[in-house]
């Protein structure tokens, strides 16, 4: 394939699964985060704060911003992002959370399509 016929673009996946040991902690992050930013209308920021307050995974959502890993790379433009954070249930025992393993049926499956 010569240059004119191959993708410039490329789909970055990553999957993290974090533990939250100091839940009030992350909150507190998140609402000061929250309070800092100066661009947020106030009947936003209420409601971002509310959300933070029930739950974890958004105080998580309100801190981490997958944009800050490409921002500096040369040669890169970023070209759209999405992410979302969830509660999960997680048992590194279990071959559901086995990311090794999950990579090699992945790359079986692109070979037999």
């Amino acid at each position: 394939m010569n240059p004119s016929e191959t993708s410039r673009y490329v789909r970055l996946r990553v999957d993290l699964v974090l533990e939250v040991p100091d839940p009030d902690a992350l909150t507190g992050a998140a609402l000061a985060h929250i309070k800092a930013d100066e661009f947020m209308p106030d009947e936003e920021r209420g409601h971002a704060e509310a959300a933070v307050r029930e739950d974890e995974s958004e105080a998580l959502a309100y801190l981490v911003d997958p944009t800050d890993l490409v921002v500096d790379i040369p040669g890169v433009e970023l070209a759209q992002a999405s992410w979302s954070s969830e509660p999960v249930e997680y048992d590194p025992e279990s071959m559901e959370w086995d990311l090794d393993e999950e990579d090699g049926d992945f790359d079986q499956e692109d070979d037999n399509a």
